[in-house]
């Protein structure tokens, strides 16, 4: 009969590796003969064929395909082609083991986001931020084990990580090298793990850091800390922490780069005699001087006052566009002052002077494709 390693695990057919990995342990530690005694010898190799077969994703994969169990010597259920192949040329190479493999590994980066003002964008800030991740195990310090025990050598491999088994093939016997199922490859099992991290050698942990964001940056922008990462299995060394940063929109000011855009609008008698307009920039107040004469859309640029350029000394500039406003209603009085001033410059019936319209480049980019 073909056992069912899903029931042999008690997980479903749909279990993630994860919960096939907390499964095995449970049984492994329950069905250990250093534990359990010589009777429960049988059980504990279900338990680690088993978990030989669920934990690789290519033998997984034959298996719910319909590859069998029985036949294959070892309880070597569901080899594929690769691994045949693999194991031959290893075989044909002197057969050299890679040894057992280390428990302790590198922790995977992390990614957390951001909310910046433009003003924190322009100057810089220091920023604290709070981060979910695993670090090192304070029980067990990383060794994985319960304080005052540590790991055994695998009695099933003799600490090599590995066993070698012969399977048939079309090849005829191949003698075939795998990691050990009982021990995961590593040499050595943890019979008594700590009971802080289930043996993991880390657990999560919320800190707060502090967060240097540099002048300059945009949506987008990414700052490294290096080590502020996950902390890896058996309290390995930790990944990479990485803070993107998200600009909030600015109720008055729009950037584009390093450079800062806004728009005032004056009347057209301030626009004709000038002034001087006080406005608040991201330096505080500032006098921005309106020449007589100026233009609708003229604009008025205030260098320095943008956006600190990125690793670079220096700002961007502060661009001031003038919208100039005409009066609709006016006083019998200030009509008449208005047609004098009109008489006075020539203007009352004034010959209007027709151009073409000033295209934006995104049409001339559109006229262009149409072929106009």
């Amino acid at each position: 009969m073909t056992t069912d390693y899903y029931e042999v695990l008690g997980v479903s057919r749909e279990a993630t590796p994860e919960e096939i990995k907390r499964a095995y342990r449970k049984l492994a530690r329950q069905y250990h003969p250093d534990v359990a005694g010589p009777d429960a010898a049988d059980r504990f190799k279900e338990v680690s064929a088993a978990h030989e077969v669920l934990s690789n994703p290519e033998k997984r994969r034959m298996y719910d395909l319909g590859g069998g169990t029985s036949g294959m010597p070892g309880g070597a259920a569901g080899f594929g082609f690769s691994d045949i192949f693999e194991s031959f040329f290893q075989s044909a190479g002197g057969g050299a083991s890679r040894g057992p493999a280390s428990r302790v590994r590198r922790g995977q980066d992390a990614l957390i986001r951001i909310d910046v003002d433009l003003s924190e964008a322009a100057f810089g800030v220091a920023r604290e931020v709070t981060v979910d991740t695993a670090v090192v195990c304070g029980v067990c310090h990383g060794s994985c084990c319960r304080p005052g025990t540590g790991p055994q050598t695998c009695p099933e491999c003799q600490g090599r990580g590995s066993v070698q088994r012969v399977a048939r093939s079309f090849l005829g016997n191949v003698m075939t090298t795998a990691p050990c199922a009982a021990c995961g490859g590593f040499g050595s099992i943890i019979p008594d793990p700590c009971p802080e991290c289930s043996g993991e050698g880390r657990v999560r942990s919320r800190r707060t850091l502090t967060v240097n964001v540099p002048a300059g940056v945009d949506s987008g922008t990414r700052i490294k800390l290096s080590g502020q990462g996950e902390v890896g299995p058996g309290g390995g060394p930790a990944g990479d922490l990485y803070v993107e940063v998200r600009e909030k929109k600015h109720a008055v000011f729009t950037r584009r780069g390093d450079d800062i855009h806004c728009t005032v609008e004056l009347p057209m008698t301030a626009a004709a005699l000038g002034t001087v307009v006080t406005m608040e920039t991201l330096d505080g107040e500032q006098d921005v001087d309106i020449k007589p004469g100026t233009q609708p859309e003229d604009i008025v640029t205030l260098r320095g006052f943008g956006v600190g350029h990125l690793q670079a000394s220096g700002r961007g500039d502060l661009h001031v566009h003038v919208r100039v406003t005409v009066p609709t209603e006016l006083s019998p009085e200030q009509e008449k002052l208005m047609r004098d001033l009109a008489a006075q410059r020539g203007e009352e019936r004034p010959v209007a002077r027709v151009s073409p319209t000033k295209s934006s480049v995104l049409r001339k980019l559109r006229d262009t494709f149409a072929g106009r």
